[in-house]
């Protein structure tokens, strides 16, 4: 397998982790691609995810598989139990929901934030800009970490007492706030102990 990827970027972040949790990393090749110099606009690699995006999975036929969720999904259900996607149907509706919530929430909105009220990644990428929205974005985020933080006022993780694919998302999301410049609120205790304690998980700190 192949993983196309730009290291450092929040979402092949949240595969990377993935793998890791699936110890799956050394069977992966990791392809870099020059997202600030516009390679994942090129041709080549649109043949391979029309929406130009990093991570997409190539699989050794071939199939290439695009969107961190489907990624995750395929790499939980080749590879023992579906300890990232969940067990059973309330699992899995659970850990969906969480993941949606806190990329849609949280991730997304810094990345807007970053694409559009911050230079981002150049004039030459950023082609259009509006920095209302961006701000918009930017506050977003911050009303998304005090959700998350009221969840994990109840739970240990994120979708429950398992850590899941939500995790990834929401940890990769406070990863890429640092970079932007969003601090968590002071008063989200909850999401600073749970970051800290995802940040000690091996496929994290390694």
């Amino acid at each position: 397998m192949k993983v196309y990827e730009f290291k450092g970027f929040p979402n092949p972040a949240r595969v990377r982790i993935a793998l890791a949790e699936k110890g799956l990393t050394e069977a992966v090749e990791f392809v870099s691609v020059d997202v600030p110099n516009g390679e994942h606009k090129q041709s080549e690699f649109l043949a391979k995810n029309p929406s130009g995006t990093v991570p997409v999975l190539e699989l050794d036929d071939g199939t290439t598989i695009a969107e961190c969720t489907a990624i995750t999904e395929y790499l939980d259900h080749t590879s023992g139990e579906t300890t990232l996607t969940g067990r059973t149907p309330k699992e899995r509706a659970m850990i969906h929901m969480m993941q949606r919530r806190a990329e849609a929430g949280l991730l997304d909105a810094v990345g807007l934030y970053f694409h559009h009220a911050t230079p981002g990644l150049g004039p030459d990428i950023e082609a259009y800009q509006c920095s209302e929205w961006g701000e918009h974005q930017r506050q977003k985020a911050i009303a998304g970490m005090h959700y998350l933080n009221d969840v994990l006022a109840q739970n240990t993780y994120l979708a429950g007492e398992q850590f899941s694919m939500a995790d990834i998302t929401a940890f990769a999301g406070l990863v890429f706030a640092d970079f932007a410049k969003i601090e968590i609120p002071a008063e989200c205790g909850h999401l600073k102990a749970w970051r800290e304690r995802v940040s000690q998980r091996p496929s994290v700190a390694g």
